[in-house]
């Protein structure tokens, strides 16, 4: 290796490589943006080769630059796993991972149990990104993802989180002056909230069709805490995820021995960052709460019916 750099320079190159942007990977490493700049460039004239084209957009990697991709997230297994051997291990395991979640999981489940997770990694930086579209890991937007689906193909790790349930739920105040529902037929006389229909970006967020074919949303959001706030306002009945609705006072669910939508949550992360401690200590935190935690995804059937339920029943 060429001796006019070191170890910093391809830390700064990988920020770079991984992000596209000056600014977000000086934000990252926590220094200047003129910094970042300064270090590319003497990395690119200590091995006298172009690693990023330069334009308005941002930094994008050349030939070079993706074939040294490889050679420094190498250089950087090997060096934290060496950090690693010669430390108590927690201490090792430093730095920044960015978590690309759902929506659902990253505000309902996972952001409670954020200082469980700081108070375990204290020298691990958490950048959780939860919007409705999933970052690109191809493109090194994110270090690892929650996801609904497994890619097809590609260079990624990837393994099932945990299974969840969804149901049709209901504020009591819609319940109550509305038109009973006993059937899957009864729902098309109800309003529903739902996702906006051209920016349903997965399949495993297209419910409605599932419920009963046909049914549209009246009132339709591409946030499903948006979708939540207003089914609990009475704006119609809504898909939810059990974890998200189960413990909502105002909602019930209906129709729940007839209807019940199964999705799975899968943890996706690119083969060559697995390994890496940092990233591995977030993987191994997410399956061990969700472990820990798998039956608020599951709604058991042998719960007893809702106040919903026993109210047809009593008709």
């Amino acid at each position: 290796m060429n001796p006019n750099f070191t170890w910093d320079d391809l830390q700064f190159f990988l920020a770079v490589a991984r992000t596209g942007q000056l600014s977000t990977a000086a934000r990252r490493l926590r220094t200047s943006h003129a910094t970042v700049s300064r270090r590319i460039d003497r990395l690119e004239f200590a091995l006298k080769v172009k690693l990023f084209e330069r334009n308005p957009r941002g930094y994008v990697l050349t030939t070079m630059g993706q074939r040294f991709v490889e050679t420094a997230e190498r250089i950087e297994r090997e060096t934290e796993q060496l950090q690693l051997d010669i430390s108590d291990g927690m201490t090792a395991q430093r730095g920044v991972v960015r978590l690309s979640t759902l929506e659902g999981f990253g505000n309902f489940f996972l952001s409670d149990r954020l200082a469980a997770f700081a108070d375990s990694y204290p020298n691990i930086s958490l950048e959780l990104v939860a919007i409705q579209q999933i970052m690109s890991l191809s493109r090194k937007e994110a270090d690892i993802a929650v996801a609904l689906a497994a890619p097809k193909a590609g260079p990624y790790h990837s393994e099932v989180l945990t299974p969840y349930t969804l149901h049709v739920y209901g504020a009591r105040s819609y319940l109550a002056t509305h038109p009973l529902i006993r059937s899957r037929n009864d729902l098309g006389s109800h309003r529903f909230v739902g996702y906006i229909e051209d920016m349903i970006f997965t399949p495993g967020l297209d419910y409605l069709g599932e419920v009963q074919p046909g049914l549209r949303a009246h009132f339709q959001s591409s946030s499903i805490l948006t979708q939540l706030k207003a089914a609990r306002q009475g704006l119609g009945l809504c898909v939810l995820p059990h974890f998200m609705a189960r413990d909502e006072p105002n909602l019930e669910i209906v129709l729940s021995e007839e209807i019940e939508l199964k999705r799975t949550y899968w943890l996706i992360c690119h083969r060559d960052l697995i390994a890496v401690p940092r990233v591995r200590a977030v993987r191994d935190f997410l399956v061990d709460a969700v472990n820990e935690n798998r039956s608020c995804f599951l709604r058991e059937r042998s719960v007893p019916g809702n106040n919903y339920r026993r109210a047809l029943e009593a008709q």
